[in-house]
């Protein structure tokens, strides 16, 4: 019998040694031919399995996960991507989702679940032993560190020496796939210090912990945004933040791996928002997702475009008088939707990663106007030669006049949109709104707006009015 092997290729593309593979599992899926397709793959790791079903078209998907016998379709989930997960597990029944949830451990049982609706988490719950730890994870709010949160750590009393908390932290050591530090508490089990391994290490086992605890730099509560999280943590150059209840009783902790999903998933956030989509409509979502959360965004940029349309109407007559200027209402709104775009990109970034310095806001602004203003110089310069050689090619009444009027205009709405754009992210965080929104739509409608009112205004001022 062949045996037939799968080759690992770059992350979403197909390995040229798999086309005929994949091809004929995709067939043999589509023939329901459950035993064929399950011989081939027997044997397979959890990461060729994983790279299959991303490769497949999602029913196939669906249809081969639930072929899957319980221990590799449980190693297959914890390999995959979170959002791919509950992508390929959407149609899953009941009895499926609660065989799945009780293999896997507490923290991704937790993950799994959180992104299904309630009603059918809780049908799943009912059939599962551990239910109680489950429904208390999951009641915290979504993107919280309550949610993130590991249950896997360890506590030590301060009042336990060295040779005690060893012992206790191996005893805990299955558990712990990753020790980073151990957590003190006090006799009423209040968080008061941590320990790190090397206390441990260069210790004699007779020391007191109280003695050779360090400090604690932060702690969160379980409603704690995630991304406060991960600011602090950063701040502080933490590998693992301790979350505390009211009692400061410690209730879990977050993880660099759980920090690091976080990175993940605020990064393509930001990028969604900044694109004008928000998370719910990413491709693989329902219908109804997808238009509910990208049609606000289109009709936000309707009504701009009809704000910009209205104010070049009221420069009809302008237009009448001289139609060249149309020609450069594109160029003018290009340039400073461009310029906006970056300004205020550069300035969520820094907002995001905490590496605005706030006491230097007037030295960013001016630095942000003067920095466009050149850019825009220059680029001034290079329409006006632009204009002044169409203008050997074909007429144009005074291209003197009309090169300086667009040349001017690009300038003066660089350096403006540049502002705006570093300016509105700002306002935007004072006012506890996601800075992230300020890009893309809002700040190219605002600057479409601008631009075309700078635009006429020095264009009648000096092309027209000459």
């Amino acid at each position: 019998m062949e045996l037939r092997r799968w080759t690992l290729g770059e992350p979403g593309e197909l390995h040229p040694d798999n086309r005929e593979l994949l091809s004929d599992i995709d067939q043999l899926i589509s023939d329901d031919n459950r035993a064929e397709v399950m011989r081939i793959i027997r044997g397979w790791p959890p990461a060729n399995i994983m790279e299959l079903l991303i490769l497949l078209p999602l029913r196939k998907a669906r249809k081969l996960y639930d072929w899957l016998p319980p221990d590799p379709a449980v190693k297959v989930l914890v390999s995959i991507n979170p959002e791919l997960r509950t992508v390929l597990m959407q149609e899953s029944g009941i009895r499926r989702m609660a065989a799945i949830a009780e293999m896997l451990d507490e923290d991704d049982a937790v993950e799994l679940l959180a992104d299904f609706p309630d009603e059918f988490v809780a049908e799943v719950l009912k059939r599962l032993d551990n239910a109680d730890a489950l429904v208390e994870r999951l009641k915290f709010a979504e993107d919280t560190a309550g949610e993130v949160m590991s249950n896997k750590f360890v506590v030590v009393r301060d009042t336990w020496d060295v040779g005690t908390a060893t012992r206790a932290i191996r005893r805990k050591a299955s558990m712990i796939e990753k020790f980073y530090e151990a957590y003190v508490v006090d006799e009423e089990r209040r968080l008061i210090g941590r320990l790190k391994l090397r206390d441990l290490l260069l210790n004699k086992k007779k020391v007191l912990i109280r003695d050779i605890m360090r400090d604690l730099p932060v702690t969160v509560s379980a409603d704690t945004d995630q991304e406060d999280v991960l600011d602090l943590a950063a701040r502080n150059r933490l590998q693992t933040v301790p979350v505390v209840n009211d009692e400061q009783q410690v209730i879990g902790r977050i993880t660099v791996d759980a920090l690091q999903d976080i990175i993940r998933d605020e990064a393509e956030e930001d990028m969604m928002l900044m694109s004008g989509v928000t998370p719910d409509s990413i491709s693989d979502h329902s219908l109804t997702k997808i238009i509910r959360g990208r049609l606000p965004w289109l009709i936000g940029g309707l009504l701009g475009a009809a704000m910009a349309g209205i104010v070049v109407g009221n420069f009809a007559d302008e237009l009448k008088q001289a139609a060249i200027l149309a020609t450069f209402i594109p160029v003018v709104m290009a340039v400073a939707g461009n310029a906006g775009i970056q300004a205020s990109t550069v300035t969520v970034q820094g907002l995001a990663s905490g590496n605005l310095w706030t006491g230097d806001l007037g030295r960013r602004f001016a630095r942000e106007f003067f920095g466009s203003l050149i850019n825009g110089a220059i680029i001034a310069v290079l329409l006006v030669m632009l204009v002044m050689l169409a203008s050997l090619v074909i007429e144009i009444h005074q291209p003197h006049r009309l090169a300086f009027a667009a040349g001017l205009s690009v300038a003066l709405v660089t350096s403006l949109a540049a502002t705006l754009g570093s300016s509105v992210p700002l306002v935007l965080d004072h006012f506890g709104i996601d800075p992230a929104v300020a890009t893309g739509v809002f700040i190219t409608t605002g600057n479409d707006i601008l631009s075309v009112l700078v635009y006429f205004a020095i264009a009648t001022s000096i092309y027209i009015g000459a």
